[in-house]
């Protein structure tokens, strides 16, 4: 695996490399990352990856300097999945002036996630249109576990046009269906044995809803009350479209259930599509 921090030696390295595919992160990677890595060689000749702890998409209350850092295990990892080429630029390399111009995502980046995290869509677009520029793959996968944050990348990179097919990888779960995240290690084994409750109420939603039951906001509050009695603190649950994750409109049969919500120090994210089949 050849690593590059500087960018013409990365755009020297994928020269003539044939169908790039790229899976950017953050590093301090798990095995949901290393499944997207692993889905890359399917839709593609060279698979690229990043690994860079973007500063822009962190929020005041948000510790950048604590975000782990596992550089060395991280490239033992990406090789052992047959990565052919990582990225891993340095601040300084990726952003050498203030970075004046960004990308201004539409209003759902305030919504959802982002009612809680102001600004973090703006940069994570911004952050994600550089690489892509960089990069310059033919395909980009990216994990649905961020559901809105592939939606807001699925639509920038339809709407500015750019030439890259956009993959949502499926979550990887634990066996009780807990989604796999760094911010898992932060679980007392006490509440990791209740974090599987985020799915289990995911769940039911889906079930309800494709049973008929249409009242989106009754279910949401349900699955509220019955997390923060076993000790969460949850900032939503909500049903949407999947398209845009607006609210859901008659005729609509592609929705999600998505959920964020606080267990002791880590805060949990999760979600599930589904889609309502009408019988004739």
């Amino acid at each position: 695996m050849q690593i590059h921090s500087a960018i013409p030696d990365l755009r020297a390295a994928l020269k003539n490399c044939g169908r790039i595919v790229f899976v950017p992160t953050m590093g301090n990677l798990h095995a949901g990352h290393i499944s997207l890595m692993t889905q890359a060689h399917e839709h593609g000749d060279t698979v690229a990856a990043s690994i860079f702890v973007n500063r822009l998409q962190f929020g005041p209350n948000e510790d950048f300097d604590k975000y782990p850092r596992t550089f060395k295990d991280d490239c033992e990892k990406l090789e052992a999945a047959g990565v052919d080429v990582l990225f891993a630029p340095t601040e300084n390399d990726l952003y050498p002036e203030a970075q004046h111009y960004q990308v201004d995502p539409p209003e759902i980046q305030n919504q959802l996630e982002g009612q809680f995290r102001p600004g973090h869509f703006r940069g994570v677009a911004t952050v994600v249109l550089k690489l892509f520029n960089i990069v310059q793959p033919q395909v980009a996968i990216f994990g649905k576990k961020d559901y809105q944050q592939l939606m807001v990348l699925r639509n920038m990179t339809r709407q500015l046009a750019l030439p890259i097919e956009i993959v949502g990888g499926e979550t990887v779960r634990a066996e009780d269906g807990l989604a796999l995240s760094s911010r898992n290690g932060y679980l007392t084994p006490a509440e990791r044995s209740e974090a599987a409750r985020l799915n289990g109420v995911l769940r039911k939603i889906c079930a309800a809803v494709l049973a008929g039951e249409r009242n989106f906001p009754k279910l949401e509050q349900a699955a509220i009350v019955e997390l923060d009695s076993h000790g969460w603190k949850t900032d939503y649950v909500a049903v949407r479209q999947q398209a845009d994750l607006q609210a859901p409109q008659p005729g609509n049969p592609e929705l999600v259930v998505l959920a964020a919500s606080r267990l002791g120090v880590p805060r949990l994210i999760d979600n599930l599509e589904m889609r309502i089949i009408r019988h004739a």
